[in-house]
């Protein structure tokens, strides 16, 4: 399916398929909340608390931001309130009207439990905004699991994530499906030997679809399906 490092429409083999395991953010969940949150929104209330117009208070943040991409902490929200000063879970609960399943998610949740297989949601999202997210959407009860990053010390682009994730919650690697729309994480999924990598192209739905170099894509979970 993955072979030759081209990107193309995936296609699953849902007969190797026991356990289907998804990213939240970008995934399930569209991320246009996400990057409104953290390109918009934190920047003039970080702005507003510092006396700062929002051109300086991005010129304080984006060196953070880069710092940080792709480790645990910027995944924390606790890192981040004593960063910048301000309540992170209080202000992503402020616009949680904003959090939005991506179309044709919940549908393919519904196809997965009816299939019998495991379905497993894996996040870097700390607890408060994983949890916050799955309660104003309604989606908790679909998973058979929930894992958090956070729990293991380690965050999805790490080997450590993967080995702590087994030992915790064993299962076939090679048995699994994982879809994400992180390339990192991807490439961290295939490393470990997840039997079947999915990208995601369209994450957030305010803006264009894009590839995701290395790995077989689609644009949605709706373009996946189960069978019965």
């Amino acid at each position: 399916m993955e072979g030759g490092g081209s990107v193309g429409d995936a296609r699953i083999d849902w007969s190797r398929v026991d356990l289907v395991i998804l990213d939240m953010d970008g995934t399930v969940l569209d991320l246009a909340y996400d990057n409104y949150f953290w390109q918009t929104f934190l920047p003039q209330r970080y702005a507003a608390l510092h006396g700062l117009d929002e051109g300086g208070a991005r010129a304080r943040l984006e060196p953070l931001f880069t710092s940080t991409a792709h480790t645990l902490p910027w995944y924390c929200t606790d890192f981040w309130s004593a960063q910048t000063g301000l309540d992170m879970a209080s202000l992503k609960h402020e616009i949680r009207h904003r959090i939005a399943p991506l179309p044709g998610a919940e549908d393919f949740l519904h196809r997965v439990r009816h299939s019998g297989r495991g379905l497993w949601l894996a996040t870097n999202a700390h607890r408060d905004s994983w949890q916050l997210k799955l309660r104003h959407t309604g989606l908790r009860d679909h998973f058979d699991t929930v894992v958090c990053s956070h729990d293991f010390g380690a965050p999805k682009e790490d080997q450590d994530f993967w080995q702590r994730f087994r030992q915790a919650h064993p299962f076939d690697p090679e048995r699994a499906l994982f879809v994400d729309d992180s390339r990192p994480v991807l490439d961290a999924a295939r490393l470990f030997g997840i039997g079947q990598v999915v990208a995601i192209r369209h994450p957030d739905r305010s803006t264009a679809p894009r590839p995701v170099p290395g790995h077989a894509s689609i644009d949605a979970l709706a373009a996946l399906n189960p069978p019965d």
